[in-house]
């Protein structure tokens, strides 16, 4: 498996704990577990583990105070969700991605034709602007 530049998170209850620490701008873990972990039926070991992982993913800061931890982002969530983004796009569309185009397309279409004439809107403003026209 390759490395990523920008880590990311590894599934849903990483993302979610992640996300709280973005909207908290910083806090404990109780309050991270208060907020995530006891909503869910977790044991407050889970939390803690979650942001461990966090951590060696260099996601989060972990600074003590006192005999606890005070977790802050370490990475700007827009950099972390344009990442993922992209890592899911990659995985979705995988080597050859004109067949899943292609589907979206077709989905879109049937969803509502109108987004075409978006998408076709949103290409073309980004030719323009990638070609400084």
């Amino acid at each position: 498996m390759a490395s990523r530049a920008i880590p990311i998170p590894g599934g849903e209850l990483e993302q979610a704990v992640l996300a709280a620490v973005w909207e908290l701008g910083g806090a404990s873990a109780p309050d991270i577990h208060a907020r995530v972990g006891e909503p869910r039926g977790l044991a407050y070991t889970t939390t803690a583990k979650v942001l461990d992982r966090l951590c060696a993913k260099r996601l989060v800061r972990r600074l003590r105070q006192g005999k606890s931890f005070f977790y802050t982002p370490a990475q700007p969530r827009e950099l972390i969700e344009t990442a993922r983004v992209k890592d899911s796009l990659r995985r979705l569309l995988g080597a050859d991605p004109k067949p899943a185009i292609a589907t979206l397309v077709d989905a879109l279409e049937k969803v509502d034709p109108a987004l075409l004439d978006e998408l076709t809107r949103l290409v073309n403003a980004r030719r323009r602007s990638r070609d400084g026209s």
